[in-house]
């Protein structure tokens, strides 16, 4: 694959095939090739796990990463993001991994002749999250069929639900969701139910919590109390202790403690938070090497 946009682009086998390469990165097989490869994180969102994992990745690949901040680049003098990465391209910057507040922002830059990775575009799509995500459930369980697997909170402005429901549903799971009800979009509803947080607790194998996006709700001037969501909403610890015993907890950060989960919940045993952050590092590395692969026929795979 030449991009990675959205999962909505990727095959069934594709996923499989990139889970896969993520479990053979995480056991410690490498990529090996001849000719240098550069790439660059052009992140117009703040972001600490995707851009830094993504760095992470890049490095371990032996891929060179090129400096890139917003702040100190053209775009302050009204460059637009297509020529900002034509000019990475005609530099010889082989990827570009970007996070962008427009949704489908890579539309334009599909054409040209560098490989494109979407790490979030506004409310749209964030697919390095969700095959993370995957990778991190399948570790776990081995399989999504059958699976029920809960989406918590502020599913309208989330990307991550925006991807997660569309390859989770497809894959067998059985989707829920639950939060304010305000923040269940009625698209949402082909793909899964909305129940009480306090009726899918009990019955979720998943139960995949989602940031509040404070950003973004005060844009639209809401009002909003932290102890009250946490409240209505949250997994608090009372909450936790009628989950499943062998059940999961997963939050794509950066979490809101004792927001949408009790801070000390966070680190408990049956989170796989910090495991989803660690995974992030082995699935990008599989991506990385996917779209690279398009272009680098001739890069040899070591085997372990």
């Amino acid at each position: 694959m030449k991009h990675l946009l959205s999962m909505e682009d990727l095959s069934t086998l594709e996923i499989e095939q990139l889970l896969d390469r993520a479990a053979y990165f995480k056991q410690g097989g490498k990529l090996e090739g001849d000719k240098k490869l550069y790439a660059v994180n052009m992140f117009f969102e703040p972001s600490t796990r995707t851009h830094h994992s993504f760095e992470m990745a890049e490095k371990k690949l032996g891929i060179e990463t090129i400096s890139f901040e917003p702040g100190e680049s053209s775009v302050t003098k009204g460059e637009t993001l297509y020529d900002t990465v034509l000019t990475m391209q005609a530099l010889g910057v082989d990827i570009a991994v970007i996070r962008h507040k427009e949704e489908h922002y890579y539309e334009p830059l599909k054409a040209l002749d560098i490989h494109v990775i979407n790490g979030g575009d506004g409310c749209g799509q964030h697919p390095s999250q969700c095959l993370l995500d995957l990778f991190t459930i399948k570790e776990e369980f081995g399989t999504f069929s059958g699976k029920k697997v809960v989406i918590c909170g502020d599913i309208l402005h989330s990307r991550v639900a925006n991807s997660n429901m569309q390859v989770l549903k497809r894959l067998g799971a059985d989707i829920y969701f639950s939060g304010p009800r305000e923040w269940f979009d009625a698209s949402c509803a082909a793909y899964g139910t909305y129940l009480d947080i306090d009726q899918v607790v009990e019955v979720a194998d998943v139960l995949m919590l989602l940031r509040v996006q404070h950003e973004r709700h005060q844009a639209d001037g809401a009002v909003f109390s932290k102890a009250d969501y946490h409240a209505q909403y949250g997994l608090t610890i009372e909450r936790a202790a009628k989950m499943k015993k062998d059940a999961i907890i997963m939050h794509p950060s950066p979490v809101n403690r004792d927001v949408e989960i009790a801070g000390c919940l966070v680190e408990s045993e049956q989170s796989r938070i910090v495991a989803q952050m660690q995974n992030g590092v082995f699935m990008r590395m599989a991506i990385l090497e996917a779209v690279l692969n398009e272009k680098e026929a001739e890069m040899r795979v070591c085997t372990l």
